[in-house]
């Protein structure tokens, strides 16, 4: 399997952890890690060997994948907000700390990289134009931003710019990726012009979902715009969407010929997923199948990480109620089991419910596949006037610079 360059890093299993808010906390992005790092292993590849072995730079090599933070708003770090500060921790054990950006002013989203890159708090930066939210896009913001060429291009040059200048007190210079969708719909693609700026720009290599913003996470991924893509473009691509298995990891390789592929839904309640495509990267027919005892296992662990990195049990069972669905998915828990898991409130509860349900029951063909809800296709909630025209308005603009603050 071909290593990925980044930039000045390097990708030893081309598989990433995409960006999923509530989900790529630090907990499970360690989770997700280990598993890939425990299926390259099965493949006869050791990461902590193939790290070792190299006289990298600290934060250049990444032995087993990239596993990317959920999303940050640029101005929650601006403004230091403590609970954006939380959910910047690394994973301890990540060689290469990932954190992706959302912000829709250039300014502010320059300093806040600046911050990040200045106070050695990240080695690889990506910046989110794909999520495809109303609460996002309606401010101009995700999917919608790149329409605005003008507004994506200055943006793409204040962050490489500050991430550039921010590391020049650094042993390298952090690297700078965009995630993005096809575009707004089907009538208002955007990837072709997102890709020149973003080379223009130095960006150092590129993800795209290959949905529009109005699909959402409906309809089959357009795995043909990714094959277009790789073909307009020397950077690395990294393509998402629909893949759920890691057979299907290898068939967006060899169809699209993107250089590693970005998996979100696929992981959620099954960081194991990491395993299988990393043992199938590395050459091996390994696959993690694991019965529902070693599902249980899974969730404590899950919960106890949790616990450690938000420092409040209450706080972090909580947040593992939104995963109980998913981490159980097509074993017979019982309906019973499943309401009070997702009424769970402390680990000891967790614990008592989980030994409630048997162990010894296989991994069900349920329990692959395909994994959240695709939903439907819906317009994108846009600005007034967004799609009049590729450029910024003085209105837009107005409000572009209204939400940047002043030294």
């Amino acid at each position: 399997m071909r290593e990925v360059k980044i930039g000045d890093i390097t990708v030893g299993t081309p598989v990433a952890l995409a960006p999923m808010a509530g989900v790529t906390n630090p907990a499970f992005r360690q989770m997700a890690r280990e598993e890939a790092e425990a299926g390259a292993r099965a493949a006869g590849w050791d990461p902590a060997e193939q790290l070792a072995a190299r006289e990298a730079i600290p934060g250049t090599y990444a032995p087993a994948g990239l596993w990317v933070c959920e999303m940050i708003t640029s101005r929650a770090l601006v403004e230091r907000r403590e609970s954006s500060l939380t959910m910047i921790k690394a994973d301890p054990g990540d060689p290469v700390r990932s954190i992706q950006i959302y912000g829709i002013s250039p300014k502010m989203t320059r300093r806040a990289v600046e911050m990040l890159v200045g106070e050695n708090r990240v080695d690889h930066i990506d910046l989110n134009f794909g999520c495809p939210m109303p609460k996002v896009t309606r401010k101009g913001g995700g999917a919608a931003l790149p329409w605005k060429t003008d507004l994506l291009r200055e943006l793409l040059n204040e962050v490489v710019a500050g991430a550039r200048e921010a590391s020049q007190d650094r042993d390298f210079t952090i690297p700078v990726t965009a995630k993005f969708r096809i575009g707004v719909d089907g009538e208002h693609e955007t990837f072709r012009d997102l890709v020149r700026i973003a080379e223009d720009a130095g960006i150092a290599a590129l993800t795209m979902h290959a949905r529009t913003c109005t699909q959402r996470y409906s309809a089959k991924a357009d795995w043909g715009k990714l094959a277009e893509l790789v073909e307009m473009t020397e950077l690395p691509v990294f393509g998402n969407g629909d893949v759920f298995e890691a057979e299907e990891a290898l068939a967006m390789m060899e169809q699209t010929g993107v250089a590693g592929v970005a998996v979100a839904r696929g992981a959620q309640g099954r960081p194991w997923v990491f395993y299988d495509i990393a043992a199938a990267m590395h050459g091996s027919e390994a696959r993690r199948r694991p019965n529902f005892g070693q599902v249980a296992q899974a969730i404590i662990r899950h919960a106890q990480l949790l616990t450690a990195h938000y420092g409040d049990e209450f706080y972090a069972i909580r947040e593992m109620r939104g995963h109980m669905a998913n981490y159980t998915h097509g074993y017979a828990v019982g309906g019973r089991a499943r309401q009070a898991l997702s009424l769970v409130s402390s680990l000891d509860e967790l614990r008592e419910i989980l030994a409630g349900i048997d162990p010894d029951q296989p991994f069900p063909d349920a329990a692959a596949g395909r994994r959240g809800r695709g939903g439907s296709e819906k317009p994108a909630a846009l600005p007034d006037g967004w799609l009049s025209s590729r450029a910024l308005d003085s209105a837009q603009l107005a409000r572009v610079r209204a939400g940047e603050i002043e030294d």
